[in-house]
């Protein structure tokens, strides 16, 4: 069956942006249910002359799915979940994160990569490489696609499976359906050592579909991913510690990871996940819970908890849990944390409030600005999402709390510390303030890569931090990836304005 390719009318307003709040423009859309269908658009598009900007769930923050004119191929129509098994469960791209949980729930198995946005599509997952809190110990989304399968610009289509394909040094080629080969030069650019979802997965000898992911659908339209499963742990639990400093926080994350602290012994067992919310964080959620009926099932914040830290703990064993929580806990007293400014968990239910605990921060951010914006319109927050180095951490928050102070910019700093990976929201109250923020965002980034770090650990660059990618990589390594992109994409056609500009 041919997919209709509709008209842009008002009926399909909410397809024009995600959750960047950018608005764009498009003269047509369409929501194929299969590849063959995918494969038929794109012909069409070509014939029509149109640009093709690919949609998922539309929950990414960088506007990578909002259209600059053209044909908008949505993909939420494409959410079959294959059957569950051990190896794994094959699904297409429009199939949701907390689908694909509860598919793979009753078999006793999980799928790691945890973003905030359970909503999130899998193939927009794949499409940015996503991570969130448990990438501490599991990685990203990439450590868990097997195999892929990509309509590219032309209709032809790219099959691929983990372990198939590799580099010879930076030379690849890779075969399509059709018999036809792509070949070329891969970017000779670095990435940095560091958690990053920002521009092409590239380097020597590697295995082809890392290329594939991560590229943010410059390269091709994924229709369908077969993910890794793992045995879901039997025992999950998590602690909610409150500290009396930041310095006591960010020495007890190194303790926890394992790193050589001075007078400080090494953790029995480190943490799948380590979330930190600065002192501003914790304000925020205290009016938030006092004003809003949404955050009540927050358990009350003491008025002298001034930083905290969430550790989640998953074993085959509760015992080697709790003899390590015990261990760490040691640390904590040391450092001025009390078990009574303790909140740990060990079943589901218990679970749950310190989960909402973890989640409400960006939730109380997005309604004070929206709160906002009702008396200026055009108000955004503003969000970083930059990692660093190991050894960077410490100069990297220094750098934050500096330059919030010396701006006199109100924020909140929360996020995935165990990868030196936080997010500073900025919160304007004005225009003026929006523009000093976005200056010292952008001063930051400098900062940043001087310190070895990625732009963008994992929400990808879409169209909003284009800029910030050139920052990182320079202009040589830029133009090396626009030829990459041509050699997969020669009339760019898919997703213009993403990673570069159009």
């Amino acid at each position: 069956m041919t997919p209709e390719i509709s008209p842009y009318t008002t009926e399909y307003e909410e397809y024009l942006h995600d959750e960047s709040r950018r608005i764009g423009r498009a003269e047509a859309i369409a929501f194929p249910t299969n590849e063959a269908e995918v494969v038929d658009v794109v012909k069409q598009a070509r014939n029509h002359g149109l640009r093709i900007t690919t949609q998922g769930a539309r929950t990414g923050i960088v506007a990578g799915a909002v259209p600059e004119g053209g044909l908008i191929v949505n993909l939420s129509r494409m959410n079959a979940i294959g059957e569950v098994a051990e190896a794994g469960v094959v699904v297409q791209p429009g199939a949701l994160l907390t689908d694909v949980r509860a598919a793979v729930e009753p078999c006793e198995l999980l799928f790691p990569p945890d973003p905030t946005e359970t909503s999130a599509s899998i193939g927009g997952m794949v499409a940015c490489n996503a991570s969130g809190a448990m990438s501490f110990r599991y990685g990203p989304t990439r450590n868990w696609v097997d195999g892929l399968r990509m309509v590219l610009s032309d209709g032809d289509i790219l099959a691929i499976k983990r372990g198939e394909h590799r580099a010879f040094g930076r030379f690849f080629a890779m075969p399509t359906v059709s018999g036809r080969t792509i070949e070329g030069v891969l970017p000779g650019c670095t990435m940095p050592r560091v958690k990053s979802a920002a521009g092409y997965y590239v380097a020597d000898d590697m295995d082809l579909i890392d290329l594939l992911i991560g590229s943010e659908g410059t390269l091709g339209i994924i229709t369908e991913i077969r993910l890794k499963l793992m045995p879901r742990p039997r025992a999950i639990q998590g602690l909610t510690l409150f500290l009396p400093t930041q310095e006591a926080a960010i020495t007890l994350v190194r303790v926890a990871r394992g790193e050589s602290v001075k007078g400080f012994g090494p953790p029995s067992m480190r943490p799948a996940a380590m979330e930190f919310f600065n002192h501003d964080a914790l304000d925020l959620l205290r009016s938030a819970k006092a004003s809003n009926p949404a955050f009540e099932n927050i358990p009350a914040l003491k008025p002298h908890y001034h930083t905290a830290l969430y550790l989640e703990f998953h074993a085959d064993d509760s015992d080697a849990i709790e003899e390590a929580v015990m261990e760490l806990m040691e640390t904590v007293v040391e450092l001025g944390g009390s078990d009574e400014d303790t909140w740990f968990a060990t079943t589901e239910r218990e679970m749950e409030p310190i989960k909402a605990f973890r989640h409400a921060t960006p939730e109380a951010v997005n309604l004070l600005i929206g709160e906002r914006k009702r008396d200026c319109p055009e108000l955004t927050k503003l969000g970083t999402d930059m990692s660093v180095p190991d050894d960077q951490l410490d100069a990297a928050i220094a750098m934050y709390d500096a330059g919030l102070a010396e701006h006199g910019l109100e924020s909140v700093i929360f996020g995935h510390i165990g990868d030196n990976h936080v997010h500073v929201n900025i919160l304007p109250h004005d225009m003026v303030e929006y523009a000093r923020g976005k200056e010292l965002y952008l001063c930051w980034a400098r900062e940043i890569v001087k310190m070895g770090g990625s732009v963008s650990a994992e929400h990808g660059i879409g169209k909003l931090k284009v800029p910030f990618l050139e920052m990182m990589y320079g202009p040589r390594a830029i133009d090396e990836m626009r030829a990459l992109k041509r050699l997969f994409d020669p009339d760019g056609v898919l997703n213009p304005g993403v990673m570069f500009t159009s």
